[in-house]
């Protein structure tokens, strides 16, 4: 007999959430088939889309991600690989690429990561808590508004799929 999970399950699985750091990615580089394994075991946990070699292609190729030296893929692209994944489903990939531009133009892009995974971690631990955002900080608001967005994503996916698996649609009739 089939489990069938609640939203109150969900809730739990997305409190136990751990995205990686910066310096807990891999600082060596990676050939395409490690970089697939090391970010969908990543976002596996969230339920996103598997990412494919083919849509790492069409990154490099759309210039949204730096290419490969030597077919080798090196910190900078993985987490850049990862910001874009989890926004693919909400923005197209040059807004996304502006975005990230935009963010780490005031810092480094290893602290502009380090925010973004810490303010995406917090607010998947604490799904209810209102989002702060501010004039002073706008890169900052800009970090937590994308983060609220995946998780508003992620919330409207998870609830559409348990509404669809409790509620049978009836026929319009004509």
């Amino acid at each position: 007999m089939a489990t069938i999970i609640t939203y109150a399950d969900w809730k739990q699985r997305m409190s136990k959430v751990i995205l990686p750091k910066w310096t807990e990615l891999p600082n060596f580089d990676l050939y395409m088939d490690q970089v697939l394994l090391l970010i969908n075991e990543t976002l596996q946990p969230l339920g996103v889309d598997p990412v494919t070699a083919a849509m790492i292609n069409n990154y490099v190729k759309h210039k949204v991600i730096l290419s490969p030296v030597k077919k080798k893929y090196q910190i900078m692209q993985l987490a850049d690989i990862i910001v874009i994944s989890l926004l693919k489903p909400s923005y197209p990939l040059d807004m996304i690429r502006e975005g990230i531009d935009q963010v780490t133009a005031t810092g480094y892009p290893k602290r502009a990561y380090d925010n973004f995974i810490t303010e995406l971690v917090k607010r998947l631990h604490h799904l209810d808590e209102p989002v702060q955002v501010s004039d002073q900080d706008l890169s900052g608001s800009l970090t937590v508004a994308a983060a609220q967005l995946i998780v508003d994503k992620l919330r409207t996916d998870e609830l559409m799929r348990l509404n669809q698996a409790h509620i049978k649609p009836k026929q319009i009739e004509k």
